[in-house]
């Protein structure tokens, strides 16, 4: 491909051209967002193959998201200067190079720096996907194409877990890294026909901001991922904590300072850049909270495989996807805090609804709740992300859809903790009335987890199972505890929207936009 400097706008792209860079970018980014999820059904196989630990399995998951949600905004920087496009193939081939390591080392440590290495080739590929659609579609097309991937990216841990449950019925889970790496090739290959599009003045790259933010980052993530085997009190969890607080500050004034900053801090002066960031944060938190409580009720209470519980999830991505192709248009005409607050309410009472299952629940009873939350999220989702895009000068595109990026991996990581911490000590507090009556050996397995406590009961035969089943109603108790917690929080967040002072709707914006002009794009050519 040879850059043949043709400048061009949008409405001069023919439509083939933008679908296709839709349908990459879509790709791309559901890659991105199931190799975070895919290798949840493949743990016990690692424990067993390559002797990892417990701690070594939680980083091998983590590792990835860490490396992803601390370089993510230095990523979109990259991309903004010095072209979107070959901010995605080099990520993506980073990527690639990650994902191969388990294939030739079966070490754990090993395991653990290809999926950093392959986080930081996310880093660069998903900030990219998104802000390769803005030059491509016009104004107008907008909400059209940011819904669509949107909807692909909320629902991506959905097909990473369906995907690694097949996989596994057939091979061992090396494979799933094979099927990543494959992927990676062949988007490496179509990502060449993605028209190009970079700033026009091309600024240096903010070398102190991406530390700043890469420390901030890492420090949050890290803190909250310990903080439910540590305590929330424990004194590395505050200062894990303390510490991201103050380089978060440092950051903000760095950036406050500079001539060119990473993420210019006035963007959040505006309503609907600052309330779409929340809202992405807020809907990963719980999208993933959520997938970390009913993986293992499906497993650990209803008795599926991995694969079956896989599909049983699998419905939650029908409404998500729909709503978010129709929702972007909805906000069109009732605005950004109509959207926000209905979904984030949907979304609170599917958690509550959450709170009345029980150990002889059905699928049903379970699916009912899964699909009311992902009703609300469908209709926040992506008109928090049309927001946070179409507040941002074209040009910078790539730093807000970093910025958009960084809010879900947090969001997400946070999720995670409070949901396993809430979902722990409700369990290990239930449970605690039954440890006295228990052989020394089996008190500790029954006291850690639902799973050990499983385990310890069936070796032991059927005089066990009333202590097996008094452990699943513990367990039940930690998921009330925990989802009652997640739908307070978003129940108290769809309330501060309302009362917050409204955003102006997005027609308006995107009006404003489209007559300041347009980024440039330079096309590409055989």
């Amino acid at each position: 491909m040879v850059d043949i400097g043709i400048r061009t706008t949008s409405a001069s792209l023919p439509a083939t051209r933008q679908r296709w860079t839709l349908v990459v970018s879509c790709l791309a980014v559901a890659l991105v967002v199931a190799s975070m999820a895919a290798l949840y059904t493949a743990l016990p196989q690692l424990a067993t193959s390559i002797g990892a630990t417990q701690q070594q399995l939680t980083w091998v998951v983590n590792g990835y998201t860490l490396a992803l949600a601390a370089l993510v905004l230095a990523g979109g920087a990259l991309g903004d200067r010095y072209g979107r496009r070959k901010a995605l193939i080099v990520g993506l081939v980073i990527f690639c190079l990650g994902t191969a390591v388990p294939l030739i080392v079966h070490d754990p440590a090993w395991l653990i720096a290809g999926r950093v290495v392959s986080g930081i080739g996310a880093a660069l590929v998903m900030p990219s996907t998104l802000s390769l659609l803005t030059p491509v579609f016009p104004v107008e097309r907008w909400g059209f194409a940011v819904g669509i991937w949107a909807g692909v990216a909320g629902s991506g841990a959905v097909v990473g877990l369906l995907g690694s449950g097949l996989i596994l019925r057939v091979w061992s889970w090396s494979a799933i890294f094979a099927g990543m790496t494959a992927a990676g090739v062949v988007l490496v290959v179509v990502a060449l026909l993605v028209p190009e599009s970079r700033e026009s003045d091309r600024p240096r790259v903010d070398i102190p901001g991406a530390i700043g933010s890469a420390l901030t980052v890492s420090l949050l993530v890290v803190g909250v991922t310990e903080a439910p085997q540590r305590g929330w009190s424990s004194p590395l969890t505050l200062i894990l904590v303390l510490g991201a607080l103050l380089a978060g500050a440092g950051f903000i004034l760095i950036e406050s300072r500079s001539a060119h900053p990473l993420l210019p801090i006035r963007l959040f002066a505006s309503r609907e850049f600052s309330c779409g960031a929340v809202s992405v944060g807020l809907q990963f938190l719980v999208n993933f909270g959520v997938f970390l409580l009913l993986v293992q009720y499906l497993q650990l209470i209803l008795g599926y495989s991995p694969l079956r519980s896989s599909v049983a999830m699998a419905p939650m991505a029908i409404p998500l996807v729909l709503l978010s192709v129709v929702s972007s248009a909805l906000t069109q005409r009732l605005g950004l805090r109509v959207m926000t607050v209905t979904g984030l309410a949907a979304v609170s009472c599917g958690l509550f609804l959450l709170t009345r299952i029980g150990v002889h629940t059905s699928y049903l009873g379970v699916l009912g709740p899964l699909m009311v939350a992902s009703i609300g999220l469908g209709l926040c989702m992506a008109p928090a992300t049309s927001a946070i895009i179409s507040s941002t000068p074209a040009e910078k595109h790539g730093v807000a859809s970093a910025v958009n990026d960084a809010a879900r991996e947090v969001g997400a990581a946070i999720g995670i903790a409070i949901a396993g911490s809430l979902l722990a000590a409700g369990y290990r507090d239930r449970v605690q009335p039954v440890l006295s009556r228990l052989p020394e050996p089996a008190r500790q397995p029954v006291h850690d987890s639902l799973a050990a406590a499983l385990a310890v009961t069936d070796r032991a035969g059927p005089a066990a199972r009333p202590v097996a089943e008094f452990a699943r109603v513990a367990f039940v108790h930690g998921i009330h505890e925990a989802a009652l917690i997640l739908g307070v929080i978003m129940a108290c967040s769809a309330v501060l929207a309302l009362a917050a002072p409204g955003p102006r709707r997005p027609n308006r914006l995107l009006a404003r936009i489209g007559r300041r002009g347009r980024s440039r794009v330079t096309e590409t050519v055989d």
